[in-house]
């Protein structure tokens, strides 16, 4: 009976969760977090708090809420603890076998989708290395008529992706393939997409604690000898697996963006690099010349 008691108040819970992360996180991303939990844990919005400011709740709920503080003050991520995060308006499920989908991700898909929202074809989508499926189950909201095909290296990855799919009611062929060890692609493509690993070893001083120690390293670091190795690959493999007039897009490191515009500039693409909302070079679109074909 107990357990069914209300009688814990939110507004000691908020007390303490921002006295215990004060140290960690700056009070707006605390703010940020508790609100999170409330609409995950009480469907309550951050108005709902505010007009009731006395709001009880039970011996269950205070432990779903002390079981996440213990967890954010271990550095992890606030969408790992809720087992879910938005993606391009769209709601998706994460765990730690896949990173969480980021704003610049969002960004790169609006490009696709602006691109070629004119389109009148049934087009052929890839997507390499999905993580949790995002760039394609978001493409494929948007492109109502387009055949989505997403690979990974990880069928823990893929599980979750596949979830997804079911999730937002959409139709993607999903493969378990490791492209560095793919010679060639069987399908041709109108649209080729990829954001895969590319942090470097000697950048990983500017990443936070909760990435280093809970986000999947195969899907975000590279050696600091050879930190293009995706992109020559998947540029490779693109050049014969492009339909005419197809399209080949990549998210890519901020520091290296001129580089990786000229190694795929060398397999007879030309390119645009394109800065993000924050100023930095984050992604590339590259269609093959004429001659190439």
């Amino acid at each position: 009976m107990a357990k069914n008691r209300y009688t814990f108040m939110l507004r000691d819970f908020r007390q303490k969760f921002q006295s215990n992360l004060e140290l960690i996180f700056p009070t707006t991303e605390i703010d940020s977090f508790f609100f999170l939990l409330t609409e995950s844990y009480l469907k309550k919005s951050r108005l709902d708090i505010a007009l009731n400011p006395n709001f009880k709740i039970s011996e269950a709920e205070n432990a779903l809420f002390e079981n996440a503080l213990n967890q954010l003050k271990k550095s992890v991520p606030i969408q790992y603890i809720l087992g879910e995060t938005e993606f391009f308006g769209l709601k998706f499920k994460v765990n730690d076998a896949v990173l969480i989908p980021r704003p610049e991700t969002e960004e790169l898909v609006e490009w696709i989708l602006q691109d070629f929202k004119n389109s009148e074809k049934k087009l052929s989508v890839l997507d390499i290395g999905t993580g949790s499926g995002c760039i394609p189950i978001a493409l494929a909201k948007k492109l109502a008529s387009a055949e989505l095909s997403a690979m990974d290296i990880s069928e823990n990855a893929l599980e979750v992706a596949r979830e997804n799919a079911r999730l937002n009611a959409v139709d993607v062929a999903f493969k378990l393939q490791n492209i560095l060890e793919t010679e060639t692609l069987a399908e041709k493509f109108d649209i080729i997409v990829s954001n895969p690993p590319y942090v470097r070893e000697l950048e990983k001083n500017e990443m936070s604690e909760n990435v280093l120690k809970y986000e999947p390293k195969s899907a975000l670091y590279v050696g600091d000898d050879d930190a293009l190795i995706f992109y020559r690959k998947i540029t490779k493999l693109a050049k014969n697996a492009l339909k005419k007039n197809g399209v080949l897009y990549f998210e890519v490191n901020q520091y290296l963006g001129t580089e990786t515009e000229n190694l795929i500039q060398e397999f007879g693409f030309e390119t645009q690099l394109k800065k993000d909302i924050f100023g930095n070079h984050r992604m590339i679109k590259a269609t093959l010349k004429d001659e190439s074909y």
